[in-house]
């Protein structure tokens, strides 16, 4: 194709088409290269493109290639306008009209169907010529209407280099690398930003508002492998050349200046057509809230089949400025090809309308000179999207200085571009500054609008760039984590990573926190769940296991005293959860159960068990030693050994109605043995009064409740509390059952607990009054009444911890019966 020669012969009976060729295809077909390259073929020419973005990139190529002083850039905004340019390039709406260039090339061509912007490219297409060669870029749904429009000119259809299949739908968090994800409003671009931030470190940011120098910083950070994801609208699909492997669409439906709309089919497939580069292929589907693609829209951008372009949008060029009514009705002539439509009123034209109105402007629109200087005023665009009236005022502001004083005040127009000098504030601050500065840059680069137009554009510029970066800074600050975007691209190179583990186990890989070490299990930080997890992981894994092995050759050597049995059945060490009770047959014995993950292994394992185990033993047979004794003594027989049996295993509090057969039959010297063990042979428990202390009770009832493997032990854990606290009694929680009770060393007595000590305290204190007769010697016990009943005193109540009802609650229980006498 490059080697194709282009030629057309001059004449005044020449076709419409003659030396014009129209290079058609779908995206990344390498029709803006083969125009570079062509144009470098000759000895002049101008590129018309259809974003200031793709100028300015466009731009750079080619003075890469022939030097500054060869190249020319002109947009609304910005004139690099070298002593003797060979070559222009410019945005469409922008090209030079009275250049006489060998070449001519217009990118972008079936724009000329939109609404807003079409009438400008129809235009060029129909009216812009080179001398030796015209080139019309665009997609292959022009081909019927450049036929019908330009007979004679010659059409090239290119073939896509690369296939483009879909992928159908994924969530945003779950697409792959080297994936542009493409919304349709500032706010949803930012909304999935913030989310691929969480996820993945960071994305870059598109939006077509975006002055060139902010957007050529964030799309680098994407092809320098910084972020992996790239958030943009449209702009993407406009020939801006990205390293996308993967195109989707988090929405479907665009605002396109008159009316929120789905995108067509040709739409979809130039924005989807950004994935896959030159020969490497792409893919697309949808994300988000993006309704599914039907089978027929799947396959015309697969197979690049669309319906053709039926009607362009069209506005007379030819204007007459003789007078504003003129001038009017110039701009609604109507177009004569059945091809072409006039276009809807554009921004322009309804400024004028606006400014017209006024008594002051149409006093000074007086003679061509004065009516045509007031359409170059209706030029300037509204980049801060006010409504047109208030656009309007800012024409009518500077049309009145044109033409009363020649010139825009340095003075008022200084205080103008100070309002924008400012690099504080956020995201949406820095973008409407930007968009102001827009507007005075495009005014500065009016060639006699003021007295030193050069000096002004610099200063504007300079400003421009100065806020772009600002804006730059905050879409990173606020899109891209930039230590985790470092660290993912370190991984993707496989460079050895710089891990440690911090003083409270954090798990630090490159000063980037991953996750913590407890113990001896990793727990991968929640933030940290995104796609390159598994590989910040695996970077840790040596230095993980390193310090695991460590930890275990440490707690092999560890103190008793860095070891605490926690009331859920978990053993800590120094803080961290290293092992979990497991009830076994014998509550005296339970298993452990280390608390790991798969790094501890082999000898390692072996000596953290052993440890353990040891630690646990250990610990229970210093808190219930008697147990132990008992179990183990060898002066008891018959009955007595069947006791001390049933004492061990109702780990130290028996209840004596239980053996209440068996006590009958045990005779003093057995008993007085017993008692040489630490038992207590009380009048409602047998029992240990050394093992009443609140850790041994503490630990009796963890070994008991591991043992029943279905107790609550969220309510064991509040009364283990209430029992450590000292108090004699407090209120039953109908959650555990009357055994969970005594194992903590209390008796449930109606709606109370009482400690068993207490209850037989409370026993010697009812005895000698319920004894007490008339006959008695000695002084009246307190409590004392007849001989078959006693009265409650304040000692026995003060004993308990509890009166009234909870008290008569209590002695209820132990089998008395209330007897209410009058005083």
């Amino acid at each position: 194709m490059q080697n194709m020669a282009f030629s057309s012969s001059f004449g005044n009976d020449r076709a419409p088409g003659a030396g014009v060729t129209a290079v058609l295809g779908p995206t990344n077909t390498g029709k803006t290269h083969l125009a570079i390259e062509r144009m470098l073929a000759h000895s002049s020419g101008l590129i018309g493109l259809p974003l200031r973005l793709l100028a300015r990139e466009v731009y750079n190529k080619i003075v890469d290639r022939t030097g500054e002083e060869s190249v020319a850039l002109i947009t609304g905004e910005e004139k690099i306008k070298p002593k003797a340019p060979r070559f222009w390039v410019s945005t469409v709406e922008a090209m030079p009209r009275d250049l006489d260039v060998s070449f001519l090339a217009v990118d972008e061509i079936q724009i000329s169907a939109d609404l807003e912007r079409g009438h400008v490219f129809t235009d060029r297409i129909l009216n812009r010529r080179g001398r030796d060669e015209t080139l019309l870029l665009g997609a292959a749904t022009m081909r019927p209407i450049i036929e019908r429009l330009l007979p004679g000119a010659s059409i090239v259809t290119r073939p896509r280099l690369s296939q483009l299949e879909f992928a159908g739908d994924r969530k945003i968090t779950r697409q792959p690398r080297r994936t542009a994800i493409v919304a349709f409003s500032a706010d949803e671009v930012y909304a999935i930003a913030e989310l691929i931030r969480r996820q993945h470190g960071g994305a870059a940011v598109v939006l077509g508002s975006l002055s060139p120098r902010t957007r050529n910083a964030q799309v680098a950070m994407f092809q320098n492998g910084d972020v992996d994801y790239l958030v943009a609208t449209d702009a993407v699909g406009m020939g801006l050349n990205l390293d996308v492997d993967h195109v989707a669409f988090a929405s479907d439906r665009k605002y396109d200046g008159y009316q929120f709309r789905r995108l067509t089919p040709a739409e979809f497939a130039q924005i989807a057509g950004r994935a896959g580069r030159a020969t490497r292929n792409g893919t697309f589907g949808t994300t988000g809230r993006c309704a599914p693609f039907e089978p027929e829209l799947v396959n015309a951008l697969q197979n690049h089949t669309f319906d053709s372009v039926k009607m362009l949008q069209w506005r007379n060029a030819k204007l007459d400025f003789a007078s504003l009514g003129a001038l009017q009705v110039s701009l609604a002539l109507s177009p004569g090809h059945e091809t072409l439509t006039r276009a809807p009123i554009a921004e322009d034209q309804r400024v004028l309308d606006h400014v017209a109105r006024d008594a002051e402007v149409r006093d000074m629109a007086h003679g061509k000179a004065a009516v045509e200087r007031l359409w170059e005023a209706c030029q300037v665009p509204d980049y801060r999207k006010l409504s047109p009236a208030a656009h309007a005022e800012l024409v009518t502001t500077l049309y009145g200085f044109l033409m009363q004083k020649g010139r825009i005040p340095d003075a008022w127009f200084a205080a103008q571009v100070d309002q924008a000098n400012r690099t504080d504030g956020d995201i949406d601050t820095l973008s409407g500054r930007i968009a102001q500065i827009r507007t005075w840059t495009f005014v500065a680069n009016r060639p006699d609008w003021l007295y030193d137009p050069e000096h002004w554009q610099g200063i504007t510029r300079e400003l421009e760039n100065k806020l772009s970066d600002a804006l730059h800074e905050r879409l990173t600050e606020r899109f891209v984590d930039r230590r985790t975007s470092v660290l993912m691209r370190r991984l993707r190179e496989n460079s050895v990573l710089n891990t440690e583990i911090g003083k409270t186990g954090e798990v630090i890989v490159e000063g980037h926190v991953i996750g913590r070490l407890d113990g001896f299990t990793f727990a991968p930080d929640a933030a940290e769940a995104g796609s390159d997890a598994k590989a910040l992981q695996a970077a840790a894994q040596q230095v993980l296991a390193r310090e695991i092995d460590a930890r275990a050759e440490k707690l092999g050597a560890a103190p008793d005293e860095q070891f605490v049995l926690t009331s859920d059945g978990t053993i800590r060490w120094t803080g961290d959860a290293v092992a979990k009770l497991v009830a076994a047959e014998d509550a005296l014995h339970p298993r452990l159960r280390i608390i790991s993950d798969e790094r501890l292994t082999g000898a390692s394992r072996e000596a953290v068990q052993t440890r353990l185990d040891l630690w646990l033993k250990t610990h229970i047979e210093k808190l219930l030693g008697p147990l132990f004794e008992l179990s183990k003594a060898e002066d008891l027989q018959g009955i007595a050994r069947g006791i001390a049996f049933q004492l061990v295993e109702a780990l130290g509090v028996l209840e004596r109605s239980k053996i209440s057969a068996e006590m009958k039959d045990l005779d003093q010297p057995s008993r007085a043995t017993l008692r040489k063990y630490g038992v207590r042979f009380g009048a409602y428990h047998i029992y240990f009064p050394q093992l009443l202390k609140p850790a041994a009770r503490s630990l009796a009832s963890l070994l008991w409740a591991e043992k029943q493997n279905n107790v609550d032990m969220g309510a064991l854990s509040n009364v283990q509390h209430l029992a450590s606290s000292g108090r004699t009694s407090f209120p039953v929680d109908k959650a555990l059952p009357r055994d969970a009770y005594r194992v903590l060393g209390y008796r449930q007595c109606g709606e109370r607990a009482v400690r068993v000590d207490i209850l037989e305290r409370l026993a010697d204190l009812i005895r000698p009054a319920l004894a007490w007769r008339e006959t008695s010697p000695g002084e009246k016990p307190s409590g004392a009444f007849d001989g078959r009943g006693f009265v409650v005193t304040q000692a026995m109540t003060s004993l308990t911890g509890s009166a009234g009802e909870d008290f008569a609650s209590i002695l209820r229980a132990l089998g008395y019966r209330m007897d209410r006498r009058p005083p």
